[in-house]
């Protein structure tokens, strides 16, 4: 049957009411479930704007390496390097740690994407990293950030320097032997995100009790006789639930009090993720200049972008025709290293060397056909 040339025509035309910010909420949607991208509007100004509002870093190395031309169009197939990191306004001086690592690949035609997280404990090699004085040796994968932020004579770490050692860790564990762009999500910016947003609606897979929080917000009280907390805990109960930004950062941040860790949180996390892509879509953000001006504010101060060259409107643009139901989330198989006060990390099984090896040979699309239970529901 052929297409009915008044509907082709609605077709292109509601495609074409999304407001330009909005198609770019997909990339940044899974910057570790953060709407950074999605402020975006659609005059030249405030494009301008938010790219002058969200913070840059030479994260992959680059500037002393001269290599900072820009490429006017982006071609697939991408790798995207997405780092959470908590910091404490409190203890400048306390090394950065990567608490959620996620990889999203982009297939060649720039339609689809596979989004993956990286067990923060998984036990790797980390290279040798002059810049900071670091030898090399083997430890747990978020501590490569820690180990790369030491800066020779300078007493507050860079978290900058260590995303540098960070990429290159992944790389060598995974095979992936380019990022063509990174950023780092400050989680304190991630709940005013969230807010200006008026919150996220999402389905929650399990009951989720909360290790940090008590039912209004406030943290729990410290365990005077050992180790963790006592008190009410704030609780996710199984189904559809709207979720203010506190709620949101601490339900993502769970991982101890789910029966399988972090596994669990990287599975809630990719989940966040759609939610709030479907969000930044709804007619309620879209149409709201109030809200977009709110998210365009609190994202410039959460995201630090580097892009190789392009810049994050360039990206947004280049992703335009991603879509929430055309990122497949992964996840990738492993176990524990050790009990007890034996526990050492993680590892993987050896399913995800193969997904690495896919990836790398452009043959993802068949080896997830194939895998399908590596596919996050």
């Amino acid at each position: 049957m052929g297409r009915h040339p008044e509907g082709g025509r609605t077709a292109r035309r509601s495609r074409s009411l999304i407001p330009r910010w909005a198609r770019l909420c997909t990339f940044f949607g899974a910057v570790l479930m953060l709407l950074s991208g999605g402020v975006l509007v659609t005059t030249e100004v405030l494009l301008a704007r938010y790219e002058g509002a969200v913070g840059s870093g030479d994260l992959f190395g680059d500037q002393a390496a001269g290599a900072q031309e820009r490429r006017s169009d982006i071609k697939g197939p991408l790798n995207l390097l997405l780092v959470g990191i908590d910091p404490r306004p409190s203890d400048p001086n306390r090394p950065p740690l990567a608490d959620s690592i996620l990889v999203l690949h982009v297939n060649e035609a720039l339609d689809g994407a596979y989004l993956f997280s990286m067990p923060r404990d998984l036990i790797v090699d980390i290279p040798r990293f002059e810049k900071a004085g670091y030898r090399g040796g083997q430890g747990r994968l978020n501590s490569a950030m820690e180990r790369g932020s030491r800066v020779p004579g300078q007493e507050v770490p860079s978290a900058i320097q260590g995303f540098e050692l960070l990429s290159q860790t992944i790389s060598a564990r995974t095979g992936i032997t380019r990022f063509d762009a990174g950023a780092i999500i400050n989680f304190t910016g991630f709940q005013k995100i969230v807010d200006a947003m008026g919150g996220v609606e999402m389905y929650i897979d399990t009951d989720v009790k909360s290790e940090h929080l008590e039912p209004d917000g406030k943290h729990r009280k410290g365990n005077p006789n050992g180790e963790g907390y006592i008190g009410p805990q704030a609780e996710y109960k199984k189904g559809t639930m709207h979720l203010k930004g506190w709620q949101a950062l601490d339900y993502v941040r769970q991982r101890y009090t789910l029966p399988d860790g972090d596994y669990g949180r990287q599975r809630h996390q990719q989940q966040f993720i759609r939610a709030m892509v479907d969000q930044a879509f709804s007619a309620d953000v879209v149409t709201n200049p109030v809200k977009l001006d709110a998210v365009l504010r609190a994202a410039g101060e959460s995201v630090i972008f580097n892009g190789r060259g392009n810049s994050v409107v360039d990206f947004g643009l280049a992703l335009r025709n991603l879509r929430s139901n055309s990122i497949t989330m992964m996840k990738l198989p492993g176990g524990g290293v050790g009990t007890g006060d034996n526990y050492q990390g993680e590892r993987l099984e050896p399913v995800a060397d193969e997904f690495f090896a896919a990836l790398k040979a452009g043959t993802v699309d068949d080896f997830v056909i194939g895998h399908p239970e590596l596919i996050n529901k």
